[in-house]
């Protein structure tokens, strides 16, 4: 019997085919001008992107939100736990200060759900010569609205990762 304080969680799984040999998919995760092209949803920007992209690296990621939505950065930061060359990236994801020092999310109002020390997972698969499939777990989440406010954002993000490829 599950004790009503417990909260259901669920993972958030978003696959996406790119027309994009496998190389090209793989460097939009790792190389700092392809992240800076893509993260962040649909009018943010991304102003900065200090990719250390190795096991036991992290990376700070900024996304500059459109004026409407105020001018605050967000940063994220993804410490790599696992990193499987053209196969596989999983990471720590955390929300964090300008300096990379992470941060609850509550303190910059985010709600309760918000998780910290999330881990996602990345995963790459070639279709064809010019084909590739992606796909994204981010693993846990409450549920409630911040889970479906991170699909939004991440299908947001990979449209923008598409007009990359084109």
């Amino acid at each position: 019997m599950m004790e009503t304080n417990q909260v259901e969680k669920k993972d958030l799984v978003i696959t996406r085919i790119f027309d994009a040999p496998l190389e090209q998919v793989w460097k939009a995760w790792s190389e700092t001008a392809d992240v800076m092209r893509w993260w962040g949803p649909t009018g943010f920007s991304c102003p900065l992107a200090e990719i250390d992209f190795r096991e036991g690296g992290t990376s700070l990621l900024a996304m500059r939100p459109p004026k409407d939505f105020g001018n605050e950065d967000l940063y994220s930061i993804w410490t790599y736990r696992k990193i499987v060359p053209m196969d596989r990236i999983e990471y720590i994801h955390n929300l964090a200060d300008k300096d990379g020092h992470k941060i609850d999310p509550t303190t910059i109002n985010m709600p309760p759900d918000f998780p910290q020390d999330q881990l996602h997972t990345i995963t790459f698969k070639v279709l064809g010569a010019n084909k590739t499939e992606l796909t994204v777990t981010e693993h846990d989440w409450p549920q409630g609205q911040m889970v479906k406010m991170s699909e939004m954002g991440m299908n947001q993000c990979l449209d923008k990762m598409a007009a990359i490829f084109v």
